[in-house]
């Protein structure tokens, strides 16, 4: 068997002959698991892809599709026989095929292969010639269609920007002049493309022709984005006015620009890529690291600064998607540093320490850690103030926000830096970080109670994404007026429990394709014990509910609604102090009413105390998300509790 999708999607079973995929959803079906490599893809993501607005029989139809598949894959599978190319894998479907066997796979590890093997780049070639149109052709008008496509075409121009370096590199590439020239032509803003073409020209003997390539390229920078050409091209200027550019292949200085321009280009898609969501957001982080490992591998520690400083994704979550690439990244930021020394260049060592900064999530730090991080961030805010650069500055606040979740009570602290960050971000531009002011606010306001002040930002927020393409930023308001329902359904005349119930339960469904496992996972079950507790019901039991992060401080209360106090007593005193992140003023309201109605006096005198500068707040609202009620609630029935005879 083998699958294509560089181009319209089609497959060839071992005889070399055509199987008939079916419609234009069925081959959608097979392209959406080709394009998830191997990973199961769920039932409702499929859904979601496939149709704007699924019908009601959406997964009988998506059934019928898969079914469809498999008869035209695996022709001669015996009836009853498990399918081996498409497999159920828990609630959803995976492709299983060698990644040889799916051209698109085969192209980016022939593309991984070239970057760390030059010797690969005649199977680069034959790989390259394997395109035959844009990947996933007659798949339109599908978002993750469409973010899959630009990622597989910035990888495409990767390529062929590789296999020409190497070529001209080994002494080859005379005969490029006319492929070089297309690709410019085509791509004019990639400043590498203008330096092959002008090395190509150059090895073919044609030096005039070369200089003109430069200062075309120079004329258009210049002109129409107003920028001056990298130093890069700057430096090939001269080396070809002064004859110093070797002909004869030479790999000394050439390969060093190689291996240079590669990573920038990869972490300029990442950057682009993680403001999509979904599994664009997955690509990113995979692709970010793989280009700070590229730079390091080069020496040069100007450049791994850059590559690791370049990513300034605004974040907004206290606890990360993937901590373990935080952490490498965090690492790698530090590495950097130390070889840059205090006297290194101001702009790198504060974009390096707000990395450190974003990247050191609050609720996976010990306590020398969180102290390192806060002193990464003041370090980084100073520095950019000194700069006076208004991007720097905006991405450095980013950092102190994220480091504002030290004890509860700071939802003001955090609602300044959140206006700093607007401010800035209006005055100067820069719509990303407008996004990211305007959410900070959200959840400052919500964490206050002023839930007129928090929907004026959601509103705001809504109107910036819909100009800037983050399609992020509607998954996440539509949670915070989820918590408002929730909120005003415990006033007189306010709304159902069950209508906010529904209206968490319709946030969350879009919240679970988006790639952010550090935010989804856990939330419905906390959002909906919250709105229990707003309603004096005990928390819900339901054995299939995942509290992921949040277990420790919610398992005593559901052990109480299970009606297992003993239970519940030891998992009280077994929960640890909560973690330093936007939900650690509703951990502590858990442990406190727990303490509470078990009579446990010394934990509900300690929670008390750690919630004493949060009492005008409420519980979990700093998240934006969710709600357990006003803070002032818990410590009253703790203080209480603590005072009872």
């Amino acid at each position: 068997m083998r699958i294509d999708v560089l181009g319209a999607v089609r497959a060839f079973r071992d005889d070399g002959s055509p199987a008939d995929l079916g419609g234009p959803r069925h081959r959608e079906v097979l392209a959406r698991l080709v394009a998830a490599e191997g990973r199961m893809v769920t039932t409702d993501t499929l859904v979601d892809d496939l149709w704007t607005d699924p019908p009601a029989r959406a997964v009988g139809a998506l059934r019928t599709f898969v079914a469809a598949l498999r008869r035209a894959l695996e022709p001669d599978r015996p009836p009853r026989t498990p399918p081996r190319v498409i497999v159920t894998e828990g609630p959803g479907y995976a492709l299983r095929l060698p990644r040889d066997d799916v051209d698109v796979h085969r192209f980016q590890d022939t593309l991984a292969r070239t970057r760390r093997n030059p010797d690969a780049v005649t199977d680069l070639s034959t790989e390259l010639a394997s395109w035959r149109g844009p990947a996933y052709a007659e798949v339109t008008g599908s978002a993750w269609a469409l973010r899959e496509r630009a990622r597989l075409e910035e990888l495409r121009l990767e390529a062929v920007e590789l296999r020409a370096r190497i070529l001209l590199d080994s002494g080859e590439g005379a005969d490029l002049v006319a492929e070089l020239g297309d690709h410019v032509a085509e791509h004019p803003w990639r400043e590498p493309a203008w330096e092959l073409l002008a090395r190509a020209l150059y090895r073919a003997g044609r030096q005039a022709d070369a200089l003109a390539s430069l200062r075309r390229a120079r004329a258009m920078l210049v002109d129409q984005l107003g920028l001056d050409p990298s130093v890069d091209l700057q430096r090939l200027e001269t080396d070809i006015l002064q004859g110093s550019v070797p002909r004869d292949g030479g790999r000394s200085g050439w390969a060093g620009h190689g291996v240079r321009l590669g990573p920038r280009t990869t972490v300029d898609l990442a950057r682009t890529l993680a403001l999509a969501g979904g599994e664009a957001l997955v690509h990113s982080r995979r692709d970010r690291l793989a280009a700070i490992h590229a730079a390091q591998r080069t020496g040069d520690l100007s450049l791994t600064a850059r590559i690791i400083g370049a990513y300034d994704v605004p974040a907004i979550w206290s606890r990360a998607d993937d901590p373990d690439q935080s952490r490498a990244v965090v690492a790698a930021a530090e590495r950097t540093l130390t070889g840059l020394g205090p006297d290194g260049p101001a702009d790198l060592r504060a974009r390096l320490l707000a990395t450190v900064a974003v990247e050191s999530r609050t609720a996976d730090l010990s306590g020398t850690e969180l102290k390192h991080a806060q002193q990464a961030a003041r370090q980084a805010e100073e520095l950019a103030r000194h700069l006076a650069d208004p991007a720097l500055l905006a991405f450095a606040l980013n950092g102190v926000f994220l480091q504002t979740f030290t004890h509860p009570g700071l939802a003001a602290a955090r609602d300044r830096t959140g206006a700093e960050i607007l401010d800035l971000a209006t005055r100067h531009e820069l719509p990303n970080f407008a996004v990211l002011g305007r959410l900070v606010r959200l959840q400052s306001a919500s964490a206050l109670g002023d839930l007129d002040t928090a929907t004026t930002h959601a509103n705001a927020a809504d109107q910036l994404a819909a100009t800037t393409e983050a399609p992020l930023v509607p998954v996440l308001t539509r949670w915070y007026r989820a918590q408002a329902t929730a909120a005003r359904s415990a006033e007189p005349g306010g709304p159902t429990a069950a209508t906010a119930a529904e209206h968490y339960r319709a946030a969350e469904h879009a919240l679970r394709s988006a790639g952010m496992p550090g935010l989804h996972r856990g939330l419905l079950p906390l959002a909906l014990l919250g709105l229990r507790l707003l309603h004096d019901r005990p928390a819900p039991t339901d054995p299939h509910l995942d509290w992921g992060p949040y277990t420790p401080w919610t398992r005593p209360l559901v052990l109480l609604a299970q009606g297992q106090a003993e239970q519940a007593r030891a998992a009280l005193t077994a929960a640890p102090e909560p973690p330093h992140d936007h939900m650690q003023e509703a951990m502590w309201c858990l442990t406190a009413h727990a303490a509470t109605r078990l009579d446990e006096r010394g934990i509900a005198a300690h929670a008390a105390t750690a919630l004493h500068d949060a009492r005008a707040e409420h519980a979990g609202a700093a998240s934006g998300m969710l709600t357990l009620g006003p803070v002032a609630r818990y410590l009253a029935e703790a203080d209480a509790c603590v005072g009872a005879k």
